[in-house]
Order: C-alpha cells, then structure tokens, then sequence
C-alpha cells in the first residue's frame, strides 16, 4: 500500500522558516519523481518544487527560487521541503506527490500558515 505522510508544517510568523517531511512507503521511492504541491483556500493547487529520482536536478516555481530548498534521501525514503523567508502568501495545504511509470500518489497535506 503506497502511502506518502507529511509533516513539519505549522503557524510561522512572516521571514521565519519551517521544513517539511513526507515519508513515502509501499514503492520504491528512488525511482519516483517527487514533488511539492500546495493549494490555498478558493484557489488551484500549484507545484512549488520539484526533484529527479537521484536528486541531482530539481525546478522550483518562480515565487519561491531562492527561499525554498527541495532535498531526498534515497535512504530514508523521504523528501523534504526547506522553506526560509516565509511571507503571507505561501500559506496553504502543502502536498507530497510522487510519480512513478503510471502510478501518482498524493499524501494528506500539512497545514502551512503565515501572519504574524
């Protein structure tokens, strides 16, 4: 049974920072593309970061190049979200997704809040 679990995320106040988890299970996660997600309230969901199986190349929308760090470990089958200089507007429900052949799998979310 895949399952992808989040956590890390939380209330922060703006420039302070967070990182996110998700723990993937039930495939072999070095051979899935892994992503960041998040989803605003009234709004679509929009891929924040991204990263290639052996992490090596990774793509980030543009509103966050330069704060936000996606990263793996192959070892712990986990990906993680490095998120400096928050600011109001990255508030949202963050989703891991991993892709693989034909398979997409998303995990539950982690709330994400930022105000002071």
């Amino acid at each position: 049974q895949v399952q992808l679990v989040e956590s890390g995320g939380g209330l922060v106040q703006p420039g302070g920072s967070l990182r996110l988890s998700c723990v993937a299970s039930g495939f072999t996660f070095s051979r899935a593309f892994m992503s960041w997600y998040r989803q605003a309230p009234g709004k679509e969901r929009e891929l924040v970061a991204a990263i290639s199986f052996a992490g090596i190349s990774t793509n980030y929308r543009d509103s966050v190049k330069g704060r936000f760090t996606i990263s793996r470990d192959n070892v712990k089958n986990t990906v993680y979200l490095q998120m400096n200089n928050l600011k109001p507007e990255d508030t949202a429900v963050y989703h891991c997704n991993a892709v693989w052949a034909t398979n997409n799998h998303w995990g539950q979310g982690t709330q994400v809040t930022v105000s002071s």
